[in-house]
C-alpha cells in the first residue's frame, strides 16, 4: 500500500499539471437500475502509455464472491498503439482507490490524527484500512455499517490481519464522534453523514458516491469543510455533494480549493488549521489506474510473471 500511495502522490502532480489526457467517464446504464459500464480511457505523459478501463458496477454484487466492480485495465505502448497488459480492474480499483485517500490524509489530515471512522464494511473498507494504517499511526478504529453483522465480521477479519482492535458502532453519528479521520464507503444514495456531527480538525475522506445524483454527505458537511478534489473536470460534473451544495446555493465554484495534486506539488495550500475540517472528494479517474497497470506491468516483468500471448 505504501508503495501505491507514493505511486499516486506522482500520478496526482502529473494530473493537476496536465501531464495526463482523461476524457470524462462513459457511463452505460442499463434498465431497472440493474447496473452500470464504465468507460475510463486515458493518456499519461510519464510514464508514457494509453489504456482504458471498462468495469462493470452491479449494486447488488457481493463479495467475496462477486466484487461490486468488475472489469478489465488494458494499456497500450505508446509507437505502434500494441496492447501490453490486461489486468484485472477490481483489484487495481481497490488498491488505488484507497492509495489515493491515503495520499489526501497524508497531506491532509493532522499530523496527530489517529482516531478512524469507517462508514461501511465492504471491500473499500479493507483497502482504507491498511491506507489509514499507513498514512497515520491509528490509536482507535471503529467501523458502522447497515449490516451489523457485516460490520461485526469485518472488525473480526480486518483487526485480525492488522493486528488492530476495531469497534463496532450502531450508527453513523456514534462511529464519528471524536474521530479525526472519517472515510465514507457506501453505496448510499442518500447522506449518511451530517455536517453537525463532525468533530473539529476531522479529515474526511468521501469515496462511495460517484455519480451526480447520490451523496454520502450532506450539505452542511460540505460548506464546513475545506473541499479538495481529485479532478475539477469529473467534480463539477459527477461529484454529487459538491453539485447539491451548488444548487441550494451555499457555496459557489471557488468551495473547490484545490486539485489534491496541487496540494501533493506545493502549489495550494492544504490544512491551514488544527481545527480545520478538510475533506477529499474521491471520484476515481483513468490517470489512477493506468499508473497502477503500468507498475503492476514492470513489477510482472523484472520478476518473470504473469502470461505473454502473442497478437
Amino acid at each position: 500500500m505504501r508503495e501505491c500511495i507514493d505511486l499516486m502522490h506522482r500520478t496526482m502532480q502529473a494530473v493537476s499539471e496536465r501531464r495526463v489526457v482523461q476524457p470524462l467517464r462513459s457511463v452505460l446504464r442499463m434498465p431497472a437500475d440493474r447496473g452500470m459500464l464504465g468507460n475510463m480511457p486515458g493518456y499519461l505523459a510519464e510514464p508514457e502509455c494509453f489504456g482504458v478501463k471498462l468495469v462493470s458496477l452491479i449494486p447488488r454484487n457481493k463479495p467475496p464472491q462477486y466484487s461490486s466492480h468488475i472489469g478489465l485495465v488494458v494499456l497500450f505502448e505508446i509507437e505502434h498503439g500494441q496492447p501490453v497488459a490486461l489486468l484485472d480492474a477490481a483489484e487495481i480499483t481497490a488498491i488505488r482507490t484507497a492509495a489515493a485517500s491515503g495520499l489526501a490524509t497524508r497531506l491532509l489530515a493532522r499530523p496527530d490524527a489517529g482516531d478512524l471512522a469507517l462508514l461501511g464494511a465492504g471491500e473499500q473498507a479493507r483497502s482504507h484500512l491498511e491506507a489509514m494504517l499507513t498514512a497515520r499511526a491509528l490509536r482507535r478504529v471503529r467501523v458502522w455499517a447497515r449490516d451489523q453483522g457485516k460490520a461485526a465480521r469485518f472488525a473480526e477479519v480486518e483487526g485480525a490481519r492488522h493486528g488492530v482492535r476495531i469497534e463496532v458502532s450502531p450508527a453513523p453519528r456514534e462511529a464519528v464522534s471524536g474521530a479525526d479521520i472519517i472515510c465514507t464507503l457506501t453505496k448510499a444514495r442518500e447522506p449518511i453523514l451530517m455536517g453537525e456531527w463532525l468533530p473539529a480538525g476531522a479529515h474526511l475522506n468521501v469515496v462511495g458516491s460517484s455519480i451526480a445524483t447520490t451523496a454520502e454527505i450532506d450539505t452542511e458537511a460540505v460548506v464546513r469543510s475545506r473541499f479538495f478534489v481529485d479532478c475539477r473536470e469529473s467534480t463539477v460534473n459527477e461529484g454529487g455533494e459538491y453539485l447539491r451544495a451548488l444548487k441550494a446555493g451555499t457555496i459557489t465554484p471557488e468551495h473547490i480549493l484545490a486539485e489534491i495534486g496541487e496540494v501533493a506539488n506545493g502549489s495550494k495550500a492544504g490544512r491551514e488549521s488544527p481545527r480545520d475540517v478538510t475533506l477529499y472528494k474521491s471520484l476515481g479517474i483513468a490517470a489512477q489506474d493506468l499508473a497502477s497497470a503500468h507498475y503492476v506491468l514492470e513489477k510482472a516483468r523484472a520478476a518473470g510473471i504473469g502470461q505473454t500471448v502473442q497478437f
